[in-house]
């Protein structure tokens, strides 16, 4: 429990916004204004904005095909759109709107006689209902992630553009096993795109490693992916049965669905604020300096992006951090400045079990409780128990750092922290994770 800082300093230009609410986001580069750094995004953004205002233009001008239909849909997308969630990851979802451009892509028939829309139709009835679906969110000033709701666009193109022409050369003039098993196999290529997309987003904004991105965004987005292409299928092959009346039947299912998410995201939204209250309580007793916590929460954020840790681990980190200085509540006096890192090595061991016996008992903090006992362990670790866990040695530096730099340090004076890091790798200090914090304050 060497530095452990809760917030990068104010210097650094960077804001927590990372999985549940912790993801360092730096200041953007100076320079002209078409530079960014996240050219993936705008790429994106770029592309799918363009494809959609060219749908909508062409699909004005040579009219609608069977416009109640797509406005049926449309509407639906956007009350969909409307009801989006935000899950865990800071990642925006909108099943219904998601399954219900899915359905009016592989809609065939509406019971009266086959649908000839063009995939053209589809994206301008998708980027319709988008578009208001989020008006009254931007209205109250809770503007959409941009790449969120361009992939939502992009996943009805793609299912749109690949299906829509093979469904008139090949004569689907209604549900079929051919038809019903093109739709599987389209929705499960479609996932992956969406999900390789969302990924290669990811590692852009958190500046991680791709491979562990498209983990974490399979695993993430497996269960709700399931339930909106499934839903998807359905709806289309209901409303070939039951006309419009499908179209909200089915959509039943993933309404219950989406309350189920949107449950978890909220018990998970949570749990984090109350984690950040506790870790409040040493700066309002005058433990730590104001922000401490946040600060080296941030800061072991971004060092564990920049080495490659698991959204898992992320969370866990993020946890870990934001309480390593919860031990200091049991001390008489409190330490000067609340800087750890210049404590006794057998005062910080005396902090780091007393907070790690505190988070025990919650029950279900244990990774948390051992990574924030094993933080003021030399690198190659105390007794038989080895080297401390990768989480502890990146709160060591974080904390380090923090407490030697303070709350408005120069770029001096950085330099020489991290250089008075350097000094003790190898004994003190995992040089990896000393290299990963000089790579994130180099982007600041």
């Amino acid at each position: 429990m060497t530095q452990s800082q809760s917030d990068t300093p104010r210097s650094f230009g960077a804001t927590l916004n990372g999985p549940e609410g912790g993801a360092l986001n730096h200041q953007r580069p100076r320079g002209p204004i078409w530079r960014t750094h996240r050219p993936v995004r705008a790429v994106l953004v770029a592309v799918v904005g363009a494809c959609a205002l060219a749908a909508l233009v062409r699909t004005a001008v040579t009219g609608f095909v069977e416009p109640y239909v797509a406005l049926s849909f449309c509407l639906v997308i956007a009350a969909g759109e409307l009801a989006r969630i935000t899950l865990p990851g800071h990642r925006e979802a909108a099943p219904v709107a998601s399954a219900g451009a899915i359905s009016y892509a592989f809609l065939l028939t509406l019971g009266s006689g086959p649908l000839h829309h063009s995939a053209w139709q589809v994206v301008a009835v998708t980027s319709l209902g988008v578009a208001l679906g989020e008006l009254p969110h931007i209205a109250v000033g809770r503007s959409p992630r941009v790449e969120g709701v361009a992939r939502r666009i992009l996943v009805a193109a793609l299912l749109a553009v690949s299906f829509r022409p093979l469904a008139e050369h090949l004569d689907f003039s209604g549900p079929s096993v051919p038809a019903m098993l093109l739709m599987a196999v389209l929705v499960v290529l479609t996932w992956t795109v969406d999900a390789l997309t969302a990924a290669v987003l990811r590692a852009e904004r958190l500046r991680t490693r791709l491979r562990v991105a498209v983990r974490d965004e399979l695993r993430a987005q497996s269960a709700l992916g399931v339930a909106i292409g499934s839903s998807g299928v359905l709806i289309a092959l209901a409303c070939a049965v039951t006309g419009l009346a499908g179209l909200l039947v089915f959509s039943a299912p993933l309404l219950v669905s989406q309350a189920a998410f949107r449950r978890h995201a909220e018990v998970r939204r949570t749990y984090l604020e109350t984690v950040r209250a506790l870790s409040r309580v040493t700066e309002v007793g005058g433990y730590v300096e104001n922000g401490h916590s946040r600060r080296v929460s941030q800061l072991a954020y971004g060092i564990a992006c920049e080495l490659g840790l698991a959204e898992a681990e992320l969370r866990e980190l993020e946890y870990a951090s934001l309480m390593h200085d919860i031990g200091q509540l049991s001390l008489r006096e409190p330490i000067a400045g609340g800087a750890t890192v210049l404590a006794s090595p057998r005062e910080q061991r005396r902090i780091a079990e007393l907070g790690s016996a505190i988070i025990r008992e919650t029950g279900v903090l244990d990774n948390v409780a051992e990574m924030v006992r094993r933080q003021c362990e030399p690198l190659a670790g105390d007794g038989d128990e080895g080297p401390p866990p990768l989480g502890s040695r990146i709160i060591k530096v974080a904390n380090a750092f923090d407490d030697l730099l303070g709350e408005h340090g120069d770029a001096e004076r950085r330099a020489a922290v991290l250089e008075r890091l350097r000094m003790d790798t190898g004994s003190e200090y995992d040089p990896r994770v000393v290299d990963a914090l000089a790579t994130v304050l180099s982007r600041t």
